[in-house]
């Protein structure tokens, strides 16, 4: 499988201030990736390099094999960029506006209705086609800026903050509708909320401090930072000294009370060696002990957990 965008030793310094350090890495045809970091972190000014948008001060970006920086134009017409805040033009109406980006992508003009009606219905702006672009909610002004960057049908769709200002419904049809642009596209989004990126993409790129700290599936970050099993424990009588009775059991390392907000009963998390399954043993110990066993299941890390120890290390918190 070929890769549609390829970053090799990207480098970004505003004056005296390195933005991005030295970022390498690619994205397959038909991937679905997320672009993940804290505030500052350096993921607008990768994707403005990648896009063409802000030229790199070391290192070199291609998309669908061109070199964006010798070979601009023809980079350029297999992107589509949405970038965070969509650059709107009040006076125009939301027909107007794609059909003037549908004419500077290069779309014919005998295609050019056809493809914006279908684009509109795609992206839900269809019933606001004669409205001012400056009248435009918040929620609509992402909508057309997804539908400006799919007007052209690029190869490649590079989204910063898609769903930004979205209300719920609206987010989970937009997440559907880049999952589905998936099957066609190549796309990178870049976002802070990490629900988003579990449910909607097959790989992550991590950056902290302007350098890429990882990259892999969630499930393979989980399974490389992880050091511990961790079993849910739910139990009906809370007895002072289950802790510690759960402690002194083989293979268990940790025993912590869990948030817990519904129902009666008393939750623990139980961390055990790598690779030990405790269910057994655990089970039969809280029956033995009488305990009332409610609930007991593994607990998966999640991307959350996998960010949060990855940033926060990179930042020595």
């Amino acid at each position: 499988m070929s890769a549609m965008i390829q970053a090799e030793g990207l480098t970004k310094y505003y004056g005296r201030v390195l933005a991005v350090d030295d970022v390498s890495f690619s994205v397959d045809e038909g991937e679905v990736v997320a672009f993940l970091g804290p505030n500052a972190a350096g993921k607008t000014t990768t994707m403005r390099m990648l896009t063409g948008f802000t030229p790199a001060t070391m290192g070199s970006a291609a998309i669908a094999g061109h070199e964006v920086a010798t070979e601009s134009l023809a980079a350029r017409q297999h992107i589509g960029y949405m970038p965070e805040v969509m650059a709107l033009y009040p006076e125009l109406t939301v027909q107007q506006y794609l059909a003037h980006f549908a004419k500077l992508r290069g779309v014919e003009s005998h295609d050019r209705d056809e493809r914006i009606e279908e684009i509109s219905a795609l992206c839900g702006v269809e019933e606001v086609a004669d409205t001012h672009c400056g009248k435009l909610s918040k929620g609509y002004r992402q909508r057309v800026g997804l539908a400006q960057a799919l007007v052209h049908d690029p190869d490649v769709l590079i989204l910063d903050e898609p769903t930004i200002g979205l209300d719920p419904v609206q987010i989970r049809e937009t997440r559907r509708l880049i999952k589905d642009l998936g099957k066609e596209h190549t796309v990178m989004l870049s976002t802070h909320i990490l629900p988003e990126a579990q449910m909607t993409c097959e790989r992550v790129i991590i950056i902290a401090n302007g350098q890429i700290v990882a990259v892999d599936t969630p499930a393979n970050l989980a399974a490389q930072i992880r050091k511990t099993e961790t079993m849910y424990l739910k139990v009906r009588e809370e007895s002072s000294r289950a802790p510690r009775t759960i402690r002194d059991m083989a293979d268990v390392i940790d025993v912590q009370p869990a948030d817990e907000t519904r129902g009666d009963g008393k939750a623990y998390l139980v961390s055990s060696e790598m690779g030990v399954d405790i269910r057994e043993q655990l089970s039969t110990l809280a029956i033995q002990r009488g305990w009332g066993l409610l609930e007991m299941r593994p607990v998966a890390m999640t991307l959350e957990d996998v960010y949060l120890d990855l940033t926060t290390e990179e930042e020595g918190v």
